[in-house]
């Protein structure tokens, strides 16, 4: 069998093709727009769609099969691509050959430079900007503008403006699950009267097999970057992506995963054991009529174990405040916001204040 490194190298066919984004009437590069789902002039103002394949099957992500997918992994992002790394943050961003940038989206530093290109597998779809930047930067200022504890000076820092559209890479999972199972259900009962009232559990063990299809697990493939921000503008809906083609990148940035298929898969059966759990430990408590469930012990199966590897949008902006950086992101599908800001501490004290105040005028009342 070939060796994987081999194959990954045989799979670079086209992978410096550009895709074609001239302006057929000023011969200006277009982007893709998020308004219009189509690509754009930012110059001369006109517009185009992109085209799609004539099967109804590729306007969506096809779900890759797990057992083979490092024998037959595509490299092939059908566009020039670059490698840039900032030296502030450790970001590493890949860029197409037409895009130049001086600054690191995460961290807003300029010590950015061009590192040598790392072959990456091509992403299985895209889940396209729908919020353009005019709108994340209005929902942006509408957020932080409720943030009654955030600093006057720290508000006027955060530019709107500043917004720059970023793909974050992610892996999803399917996959049919058996997991057989042993546990305690426990069932409340009321013994004595009065004083001595009290509540007895009566405790039994159970045990059985129980089956689920897991759908679309979602696994971040971005590494050290502020997972807590993007933690805040999830979830996404991961159904309502496209086949991946190079135009829907076009004008925004894109984040090499540093977390790869089997490490993703490691903490994907992680997140699916919990909610296996969950699930279980609910189907005994309705069976039984159960109070609570103790002891639960599993052994999960997989089979027909299938992913997609995805891009999704993300509009995200920094700012310094007192030698900190803060960081904002904002859901480029949906338009949840969420985000790091300052807190200023005689705004605390104030609410602090006022809460008191309250408490003790009510006492007084009351009493």
């Amino acid at each position: 069998m070939a060796d994987y490194e081999d194959v990954m190298n045989a799979e670079k066919v086209d992978t410096m093709k550009e895709t074609d984004r001239k302006c057929p009437q000023c011969g200006a590069t277009m982007d893709f727009d998020p308004s219009t789902g189509g690509m754009y002039c930012p110059y001369c103002g006109y517009h185009e769609e992109i085209k799609t394949e004539n099967s109804v099957g590729e306007t969506v992500a096809a779900e890759q099969d797990f057992a083979t997918a490092e024998h037959t992994g595509n490299c092939n992002w059908g566009i020039s691509q670059k490698t840039v790394t900032c030296k502030s943050c450790g970001a590493v961003s890949v860029y197409d050959a037409l895009t130049v940038s001086n600054e690191c989206p995460y961290c807003g530093s300029n010590q950015v430079m061009e590192a040598n290109d790392v072959q990456t597998l091509a992403p299985n779809g895209v889940v396209v900007f729908k919020i353009t930047a005019k709108e994340a930067g209005e929902r942006f200022t509408r957020w932080l503008s409720k943030k009654w504890f955030a600093p006057k000076a720290a508000k006027r820092s955060a530019k709107a403006d500043k917004f720059k559209g970023i793909y974050l890479p992610y892996w999803t999972f399917d996959a049919d699950t058996r997991t057989q199972y042993t546990a305690e259900y426990g069932i409340d009962r009321t013994e004595g009267e009065g004083d001595d009232k009290h509540t007895v559990t009566d405790w039994h063990r159970t045990s059985g097999t129980y089956d689920e299809f897991i759908d679309d697990e979602l696994v971040a493939g971005t590494g050290d970057q502020n997972v807590k921000v993007l933690k805040c503008v999830e979830p996404f809906d991961t159904k309502d992506n496209k086949s991946y083609k190079p135009e829907y990148l076009a004008g925004f940035l894109a984040e090499r995963y540093s977390i790869g298929l089997k490490d993703a898969w490691e903490k994907a059966k992680e997140y699916i054991k919990r909610k296996l759990q969950s699930s279980i430990e609910s189907s005994i408590m309705d069976r039984y009529n159960a109070d609570h469930v103790r002891n639960f012990k599993g052994e999960t199966t997989y089979s027909n174990i299938t992913y997609k590897y995805l891009m999704l949008p993300v509009w995200l902006s920094c700012f310094n405040y007192k030698d900190k950086t803060y960081q904002f992101a904002v859901n480029g599908q949906s338009g949840k916001v969420g985000g790091e800001y300052p807190i200023s501490g005689w705004r605390v004290a104030l609410a602090i204040v006022i809460v008191v105040a309250i408490i003790a005028l009510l006492y007084f009342l009351t009493h």
